[in-house]
């Protein structure tokens, strides 16, 4: 499990393969200077199960993995992220779709 920690203050925990797609999503928007909500569901936390941010350039994110190894980056996930981002609801984890091929 990795985390992932929002300027400096909040920090979520994902799973090692859902984080490194989800680094791979957000780094492409902030490159472009997009500006985007992210929401995840977090059941874990003492019944606080939904939290959302937004995410912008001014903000320090922080992607630590546990795993020294980078997962396969399946890129029909990539998109399905990216889509999900481009919407009024912003970035939300969507299911991982089978990889093109497979």
């Amino acid at each position: 499990m990795g985390t992932l920690t929002y300027d400096s203050k909040l920090t979520a925990t994902f799973d090692d393969r859902v984080l490194a797609h989800l680094q791979v999503v957000v780094w492409g928007k902030l490159r472009r200077g997009e500006q985007f909500a992210f929401t995840w569901v977090d059941p874990m936390r003492n019944g606080l199960g939904r939290t959302s941010i937004w995410v912008s350039p001014h903000v320090s994110l922080t992607f630590q993995y546990f795993g020294g190894k980078m997962p396969m980056i399946n890129s029909a996930w990539i998109e399905a992220l990216t889509k999900s981002a481009n919407t009024p609801g912003g970035l939300q984890v969507v299911p991982e779709p089978s990889q093109p091929g497979s």
